[in-house]
């Protein structure tokens, strides 16, 4: 009997989008909700057959008013749980037939409030007020008055206080003895008397009007002026003196945005170049390096790059021995090898050169003048030289790597392996069975009585020999002997070793190969010579007082430190000078830094007690980490900046600086295992952790953390070496515990310095 109400069964997604769940939103009492016909529509598009409003979309499209009324049937009336009203005259008739119900039972609540309320009661006497009058007090006796006068020609007479004695006088004073009061005594008889409290009664009553809860809603319409009422509020005055009050606050504000971004931040843009967007900083995988012959089971101990040729890169291999391994060193396995591995960026399919070794190498250096000779620090203390002058050809005339890799000497193509990983990443080893490359064994060892006695942690080449001359001018010095290498170690030594010059060693090896041949000495080792190895001792010993880990000279002002005569033998050239011959070379930098394993970095000078062997010099000691230090770098822009790094902190020193370091970072959650200065940002170093990333330090943006990180292996970082292959790439060589050489491409954001860096 009802055309204009349809049943329409809503879902609980639609309940909750409408906003008309039941107990909720609608509940018997307030049964009807208004939903925009905007809302039903947008519904219809997004949801299309899926909406519950579909199946009467016609009725909703044909409906006129802006809004429908959904109205809650819990009874199923209609037979659904919601119908929908789709006449405005009908909707009407509902809503105005709720209100009349609302109005009829608020006058019926009124009318019962009027009935409750009581008449109140007038009061009754009943002779009470009577037994009260009688029984309260009553002042029946008159009171007696007293008065005191004084003459009056007394009045304001000076009065005077005199002492004596009491006895003096008669009745001066009246004593006061204890008696009994017969007042007291006087037994009293009991009297019955009857008191009554009658409270005041006071009826009064409140009533309080309650009505049931009910859900109401509220709609805002904008206020529109017609165009009359927009005309007289603009000729108002009181909009004319407002605008004549306020326009010149505002006038000046609007300068102040045109002169200048009030919202600036200037801390943030401190120190910074203005950029567009952040930087994408990254380090990219370029190659990955690794030998299963060498390399297996074994840590990467040290890389370098080689100074003069480009592409070749160095490694030093070494054990992974527990604790008791590492003080018996004569366990060693008769299938250990200590080698160094050349490999080229050109052809990553093969080694290079394999330098011998007579123990594991924990650290090696190129020459800094003469890039042939390499000097490496033995797990046992021994410091061997090798000479790859003869190999020098073969290093320089790498190529990119081909199909094929032809061998020189067999014309022969070797088998290889090539593993592409990534786009652009190629990892190579060599099969077992194919060409051996070359192999160089140690030209000079240590004299074992001579050299440390635990292994050597560090090596560093001095400068070139420059000596200053008598006329304040400064000369090169090749024939003489000088002071070229300094190394350490935890036996609480540091040494310093003469080399003797390319052309001598050469002529020394030439007549010790002429010995062999004539005495019929096998000839498999032409390399090497015991005798050279048993001659060659240290220039000079410093004992420090604990335990060195790393080393490095200090801020340089003249490359000479020692001068000592010569003889003519080369054999003598190679043994150990006396320092009773040695001459001090005045106005040169004899001070250097160390850092030792009980976390302590060492500012000290070799100079003060040069005339003995054992010479104990003065040092300013700073404990700053918990853990041995194992990175102690000079900043390659600064010669008085240096940078240590051990255990869960790192520092940077400042040579002169006296009170400590200059910056010094917090507690990492994990271990620092290495680190690296930038060779193109000042302000940019690189450090190793023991979780397998790399920290990228930029400190023109942070000090407090590092700047940018990154996952390179799942093993421990055990050493970082960059290099600058042009102004446009370079490289950053990371090691880890596994054996895994990673060539990484270093983004050129880290590359090129900022204006003011």
């Amino acid at each position: 009997g009802h055309p204009e109400i349809f049943p329409l069964l809503l879902t609980a997604k639609t309940q909750e989008i409408f906003n008309c769940r039941p107990d909720e939103d609608v509940t018997e009492e307030n049964c009807f909700k208004c939903i925009k016909k905007e809302d039903i529509i947008q519904d219809l598009k997004t949801r299309a057959k899926s909406s519950d409003f579909y199946p009467f979309k016609k009725v909703i499209l044909e409906y006129p008013g802006e809004e429908l009324l959904v109205v809650f049937d819990p009874s199923l009336q209609y037979g659904q749980n919601f119908y929908i009203v789709a006449s405005e005259e009908a909707k009407e008739n509902f809503l105005q037939a709720l209100a009349a119900v609302e109005e009829e039972e608020e006058e019926a609540e009124e009318e019962n409030v009027e009935e409750t309320l009581e008449v109140r009661r007038p009061w009754v006497s009943l002779g009470s007020e009577k037994e009260v009058e009688e029984e309260s007090l009553k002042e029946r006796d008159a009171k007696i008055k007293y008065k005191i006068s004084r003459v009056r020609r007394k009045f304001g007479a000076p009065i005077t206080f005199t002492d004596k004695n009491a006895a003096d006088e008669k009745d001066s004073y009246a004593e006061c003895t204890a008696y009994e009061d017969d007042t007291f005594s006087i037994k009293m008889l009991e009297r019955d008397v009857g008191v009554q409290v009658v409270p005041k009664l006071r009826e009064t009553s409140t009533q309080t009007k309650w009505t049931y809860p009910k859900n109401a809603s509220t709609q805002y319409y904008p206020r529109q002026l017609s165009n009359e009422a927009i005309a007289e509020s603009l000729a108002s005055e009181a909009l004319k003196n407002f605008l004549t009050a306020v326009h010149v606050r505002v006038e000046i504000a609007l300068q102040q945005n045109e002169i200048m971004n009030v919202f600036f931040d200037d801390w943030k843009a401190l120190a910074e170049d203005q950029e567009e967007s952040k930087p994408d900083v990254y380090l990219k995988e370029y190659q990955l390096f690794t030998d299963e012959q060498y390399l297996k089971n074994r840590t990467i101990s040290c890389i370098r790059w080689h100074p003069t040729i480009y592409g070749i890169i160095a490694v030093s291999a070494r054990e992974q021995p527990s604790y008791e391994e590492e003080v018996n060193l004569s366990n060693k396995s008769p299938l250990h090898q200590s080698v160094i591995l050349l490999w080229s960026l050109f052809e990553p399919l093969c080694l290079q050169l394999v330098l011998q070794a007579p123990e594991d190498i924990c650290c090696f250096q190129f020459s800094s003048s003469d890039p042939n000779i390499i000097a490496g620090g033995c797990v046992d203390g021994q410091v061997v030289l090798w000479d790859i002058s003869k190999h020098e050809e073969k290093l320089e005339s790498t190529k990119p790597v081909a199909d094929e890799v032809i061998d020189s000497s067999e014309g022969e193509p070797r088998a290889a392996v090539v593993t592409e990983v990534t786009p652009g990443l190629m990892v190579g080893y060599v099969q077992q069975g194919s060409t051996e490359p070359p192999l160089v064994r140690h030209c000079a060892a240590s004299s074992t009585p001579y050299c440390h006695t635990k292994p050597a942690t560090d090596v560093h080449w001095l400068p070139y020999n420059i000596e200053e001359n008598p006329k304040g001018g400064t000369s090169e010095k090749k024939d003489e002997k000088k002071l070229q290498l300094v190394t350490c170690s935890p036996d609480c030594s540091i040494l310093f070793w003469d080399i003797p010059s390319m052309e001598r060693r050469e002529q020394f090896l030439l007549e010790k190969l002429k010995e062999e041949t004539r005495s019929q000495m096998p000839p498999d080792n032409p390399d090497t010579d015991e005798d050279l190895d048993l001659s060659w001792k240290p220039l000079i010993k410093v004992c420090a007082t604990k335990r060195c880990h790393s080393c490095f000279p200090g801020k340089v002002r003249s490359r000479s430190a020692l001068r000592a005569s010569v003889k003519e033998s080369p054999y003598t050239e190679m043994s150990a000078s006396s320092s009773k011959n040695l001459e001090l070379l005045e106005n040169i930098s004899t001070d250097f830094f160390v850092g030792n394993e009980d976390g302590e970095v060492v500012y000290s000078d070799w100079k003060k007690k040069i005339d003995t062997n054992t010479a104990k010099p003065h040092s300013q000691k700073y404990s700053l980490h918990t853990e041995p230090i194992n990175t102690l770098q000079k900043s390659p822009f600064f010669n008085d900046i240096f940078l240590s790094i051990g255990g869960q902190k790192f520092a940077i020193w400042k040579e002169g600086v006296t009170n400590g370091p200059i910056l010094q970072s917090s507690c990492s959650a994990g271990s620092y295992t290495a680190g690296q200065w930038s060779f193109t940002r000042p302000g940019v170093f690189f450090i190793g952790r023991d979780n397998g990333n790399i920290d990228i330090w930029d400190l023109l943006k942070k000090t407090h953390e590092a700047s940018y990180f990154q996952n390179i292996s799942k093993s421990i970082i055990t050493f970082i070496s960059p290099s600058s292959a042009s102004a446009e790439q370079h490289f950053l060589a990371v090691s880890d515990n596994l054996g895994v050489l990673h060539i990484l491409e270093i983004c050129q954001t880290l590359c090129h310095p900022s204006s003011n860096e």
